[in-house]
Formats: C-alpha cells, sequence, structure tokens
C-alpha cells in the first residue's frame, strides 16, 4: 500500500507563486510516473503536469512557461512550483502516482488534494 501527503497550498494574488509538494510512502518497487491534475467547482479534472522516473516531463499548454514539476527520486517526492498564477488556477490539486508493487503489478494512487485560490 502507497499513501500520497500532499502540502503547499494556499490563498495568493494573481502574480503570485506557490509550490506544492507531494510525499509518497509505503511498499513498492518502483515509482514510474509523478503528476499532479487539478479540479475546479463544475469542471472536469484535468492534468496539469506529470514526470516519469527518468526525468521527462509534460504540460498542459495552460501552465507551459509558467509552472514547473519537478521530482526527488530519493525522497519519493514530486514538486510543482507555480508561477505568475492567473485567477483560473484556482482549484483544488492532486498529486498522483503510478506506482509497481512488489507483486510486479501496476497500481494508481492519489493525494487527498490540496486548495490553491488566486484573487485578482
Amino acid at each position: 500500500q502507497v499513501q500520497l501527503v500532499e502540502s503547499g497550498g494556499g490563498l495568493v494574488q494573481a502574480g503570485g507563486s506557490l509550490e506544492l509538494s507531494c510525499a509518497a510512502s509505503g511498499s513498492m518497487f518502483s515509482i514510474n510516473v509523478m503528476g499532479w491534475y487539478r479540479q475546479a467547482p463544475g469542471k472536469q479534472r484535468e492534468l496539469v503536469a506529470g514526470r516519469t522516473s527518468g526525468g521527462s516531463a509534460n504540460y498542459a499548454d495552460s501552465v507551459k512557461g509558467r509552472f514547473t514539476i519537478s521530482r526527488d527520486n530519493a525522497k519519493n517526492t514530486v514538486y510543482l512550483q507555480m508561477n505568475s498564477l492567473k485567477p483560473e488556477d484556482t482549484a483544488v490539486y492532486y498529486c498522483n502516482a503510478q506506482v509497481t508493487g512488489r507483486d510486479w503489478r501496476t497500481y494508481d494512487y492519489w493525494g487527498q488534494g490540496t486548495q490553491v485560490t488566486v484573487s485578482r
């Protein structure tokens, strides 16, 4: 079993910055992909950014150039540095991890969610 614990959300003015963190713990063989999703009220959950264990990353078009995803494999932790925040970035942000268990099966885990609110 794997647990994901998120931190770093909060309230910030437009143009400001926040950094989210997500730490994975538990029994696993490897974490293949870690990433961030977000969901605003009345909208579908969408991928924000993802990063593989090898270091490749992808971003939603709406956050390219403003957000940076990084990963510390030794700590099983993924970060999302959010700069130049806009009101439309307001959402609950969820950490996600795709894990290979010690039984060699693939599992998908989610964090508890953290609120990010960007005011005008």
